[in-house]
């Protein structure tokens, strides 16, 4: 048997984050439960802190996820962690667009607030490497 899983980012804002990316990826943030997340506050499972206001509506401070409208493709989960981004990346996402939709790509990016980093290249394949507004590098191919 084959195992699922989904890929995480740690980020100082996981909604706005996971808002940059849903609009980046074409993918929807996953609805939260303000109904479950205020039973879970009144039975004592959880407290206000854990809780945060997004566009308006009540949801878990600590993350944010994203589906695909495609079934079968991981869930990205956008999790809380305070600590400062210290280092390069050593996992990554790979937005594969082809050639011809590359440099397009690239300028939508940037122009939502992803930073271009550099470019690189290894035999036919080329890219580009990007930051998004965390600082959280990925590839454009």
């Amino acid at each position: 048997m084959a195992t699922d899983f989904q890929v995480t980012i740690d980020c100082s804002d996981p909604h706005a984050l996971a808002d940059w990316w849903a609009a980046a990826l074409g993918w929807a943030v996953e609805p939260q439960d303000a109904d479950l997340i205020r039973r879970m506050v009144a039975a004592g499972h959880a407290t206000e802190e854990e809780t945060t206001t997004h566009r308006g509506a009540l949801v878990w401070r600590a993350g944010a996820a994203l589906n695909s409208p495609e079934p079968g493709r991981p869930r990205v989960l956008f999790q809380l962690d305070p600590a400062p981004k210290t280092g390069k990346n050593r996992v990554h996402l790979d937005l594969r667009v082809g050639t011809e939709q590359r440099e397009a790509e690239v300028a939508r990016l940037t122009a939502m607030g992803a930073r271009e980093l550099w470019r690189a290249s290894l035999g036919p394949h080329e890219w580009a490497t990007m930051a998004d507004p965390e600082g959280n590098e990925f590839c454009v191919a």
